[in-house]
C-alpha cells in the first residue's frame, strides 16, 4: 500500500508525489515503469485462482481493465480548503479507474479536500455498506451524510452545490434520480437522469454560462467522454500481449501476491485481458489498429477546443475539460499514452491542464 499526497516541490511543470521516501515526477515525462489500468465497475470473478485473476482484471464496466488491489486508506489534501466542517468528502475508488480519475480531477481543480478509500477489486469490503457496487462512490457530509453514485452525477451535484448555496446538498442530489433501464443485451442497469445538468436558477445559469451554446457544448463533450472516449482506453492499453503483460507486471509487483499467485495472475491475467480487449474492440466497432481510433478521438477533442482557447472553458477548464483529462490521465506511464502524445496534437492542452490543476 502506498501513502501519497501532493508536495509543494515540483519537477518541471509536473506534480511531484511523495511515495514512501521517493519523489516521483509524472510518469509520461520520464518514462516511469508501466502501470495498470482500472475501470469504473468492480465485479467478482470465479472461485479459487480464477477469482484471483478475474477479481484483479475483469472489472467490467465502461472501461473494462485492471484494478490495483490496494487496501490502504489514502489521504489527499489540496492547498485551498473550505471552511471547517462545511463539506466533508470521502471518495471510494480504484486508483486507475477513468471515472474515478474524472472525479479526482474535478475535486483537485476546485481545491476541495477529500479522503480516498482504495477499494479492493476482489472482495470490495470497503463498500459493503452500499447496495450500489460500482465505484466511484462519494460520501458527502454537509450536515448529514449522503451517498453520491456515478462520476457525472457526483461532479454535477457538487458543482451545483459550490455555485448555489441556496439549496441543501440533499435537495440537489434529489434532482438526479436513478432509473432502471435495459441494455440491448437484456441486462438491467441503473442510469441517472439529468446527470450532465447543473441545477441552477436563471441568474446563476447566466453567470456560469453567458450564452446557451456554452452549456450545450460542455454537456455534449462530457457525454462524449463517458460514451466514447472511455471505451477506447482498454482496447489500447491491452492492444498487444506485450502491453497487457506490462500492465500485469505492475499490478503483481505493487499488489500483495504470493510467488505462485503472482506468476499465475501476471501471465494468465495478461492473456485474458488481451482477449477481452479484442471483444471490446468488436463491441464498439473499432478499427483493427485501435490506436487510430484513439488518435482520431483525441484530435477531434483538440479541434473542438480550437486554437483561440486555452481550454474548452476559455481561460479556465470547464467540466468537459476535466472529464477528458481525467479519462486520458489513467494511461500515463503506458505505451498507449506515449504514442498518443507523439501522434496527436493533445500535448499542449494536456500540459495546460496539469499546470492549472496543480495551482
Amino acid at each position: 500500500p502506498l501513502s501519497a499526497r501532493p508536495q509543494p516541490k515540483m519537477a518541471g511543470a509536473g506534480r511531484v508525489w511523495r511515495v514512501g521516501a521517493m519523489l516521483l515526477p509524472p510518469a509520461w515525462r520520464l518514462r516511469a515503469p508501466r502501470r495498470a489500468f482500472g475501470t469504473a465497475a468492480g465485479r467478482g470473478g470465479s472461485n479459487g485462482s480464477g477469482r484471483l485473476v478475474l477479481g484483479a482484471a475483469f472489472a467490467l464496466g465502461g472501461g473494462a481493465g485492471l484494478c490495483l488491489a490496494a487496501r490502504q486508506r489514502l489521504r489527499e489534501h489540496s492547498a485551498a480548503e473550505l471552511p471547517a466542517g462545511s463539506l466533508q468528502l470521502t471518495l471510494y475508488q480504484y486508483k486507475t479507474c477513468p471515472f474515478c480519475s474524472k472525479v479526482r480531477a474535478f475535486l483537485d481543480y476546485h481545491g476541495l479536500p477529500y479522503e480516498i478509500v482504495e477499494v479492493n477489486p476482489i472482495m470490495r469490503k470497503e463498500i459493503k455498506f452500499s447496495s450500489y457496487r460500482k465505484v466511484p462512490i462519494l460520501l458527502a457530509n454537509a450536515g448529514s451524510t449522503l451517498q453520491l453514485n456515478d462520476s457525472s452525477v457526483i461532479i454535477s451535484a457538487i458543482k451545483t452545490y459550490l455555485i448555489s448555496r441556496r439549496n441543501s446538498l440533499e435537495e440537489i442530489v434529489s434532482f438526479y434520480p436513478p432509473v432502471k433501464t435495459m441494455t440491448e443485451q437484456g441486462k438491467e442497469v441503473l442510469e441517472y437522469e439529468n446527470k450532465y445538468w447543473l441545477m441552477l436558477d436563471e441568474k446563476e445559469t447566466k453567470r456560469v454560462y453567458p450564452v446557451k451554446e456554452v452549456r450545450v457544448e460542455e454537456m455534449k463533450w462530457r457525454k462524449w467522454a463517458d460514451d466514447w472516449l472511455v471505451h477506447l482506453i482498454s482496447p489500447n492499453v491491452y492492444r498487444t500481449p506485450k502491453e497487457a503483460l506490462a500492465s500485469f507486471d505492475y499490478i503483481v509487483r505493487e499488489g500483495k501476491f504470493g510467488t505462485l499467485e503472482g506468476l499465475f495472475a501476471k501471465y494468465v491475467g495478461a492473456v485474458a485481458m488481451f482477449f477481452v480487449s479484442k471483444r471490446l474492440k468488436k463491441r464498439h466497432q473499432l478499427r483493427d489498429d485501435v490506436r487510430e481510433d484513439l488518435y482520431e478521438a483525441v484530435n477531434e477533442w483538440v479541434k473542438a477546443v480550437g486554437r483561440n482557447r486555452l481550454f474548452m472553458g476559455g481561460n479556465q477548464p470547464n467540466l468537459a475539460d476535466l472529464a477528458v483529462y481525467g479519462v486520458l490521465r489513467v494511461m500515463e506511464g503506458l505505451e498507449a499514452f506515449d504514442d498518443m502524445m507523439v501522434h496527436t496534437n493533445i500535448q499542449p492542452w494536456y500540459q495546460r491542464m496539469e499546470e492549472v490543476i496543480q495551482k
